[in-house]
């Protein structure tokens, strides 16, 4: 029928190259399918200050501006992005929506439009499950901003039926690991990583 629900492909394990086209054209399908305003709609969060936004291309340059800032990306996983992958990601995370029904948000102050940076989830590439992050400008600190998103993305998750999310800080970052203890995230494990050592939190949602 016309209205059925595009299906996830599958292909034998050794045709990974035939799978990742399928699975980009289910993407493609699943957006086009999921394109009506209501749906759009209905993933943007809005808090007491902030309108979180699901990324979208119109925001590249803005993107490209705060993942090549090693202020802001220095201490993220793989580090500050150059242009080319900042644009790469981005076609990810427009996948990853698609398909899940959740992901990174833009977030931007309400009453003004300014940009502020980006929150989301996202799967780990080390299989530690679905994560939480947060990157705005450094001039967003002491204003409440970062754990203002991430509870809001924390919600959204949970609501989308995330049953635990994590979010991972080196244990040097303070200030990150302040928001996910604010918003009730609780420290559950640790892991090294090169010289640094990283410090597990979990979210689980309500029974």
């Amino acid at each position: 029928m016309a209205d059925e629900e595009p299906k996830p492909p599958t292909a034998p394990p050794a045709d990974f190259s035939a799978l990742g086209a399928a699975l980009r054209r289910y993407a493609a399908e699943r957006r086009e399918r999921h394109s009506m305003p209501a749906l759009r709609n209905a993933r943007i969060v809005r808090t007491d200050r902030l309108t979180l936004l699901p990324v979208g291309r119109e925001y590249l340059p803005d993107l490209v501006r705060l993942k090549g800032d090693e202020r802001v990306f220095g201490s993220m996983l793989h580090g500050v992005r150059t242009p080319t992958r900042t644009r790469e990601e981005l076609e990810d995370d427009i996948d990853f929506w698609a398909v899940r029904g959740y992901g990174t948000w833009t977030v931007h102050v309400t009453e003004s439009g300014e940009f502020l940076g980006i929150v989301g989830l996202m799967e780990r590439p080390d299989g530690r499950g679905v994560a939480l992050r947060y990157a705005l400008w450094p001039e967003c600190r002491g204003k409440g901003f970062a754990r203002e998103a991430a509870a809001a993305a924390l919600r959204f998750g949970h609501a989308a039926g995330v049953a635990r999310i994590v979010g991972i800080a080196r244990e040097t970052n303070g200030s990150s690991r302040a928001v996910m203890r604010d918003i009730g995230m609780t420290e559950c494990g640790e892991f090294r990583n090169g010289s640094h050592r990283m410090v597990i939190y979990e979210s689980l949602a309500p029974a």
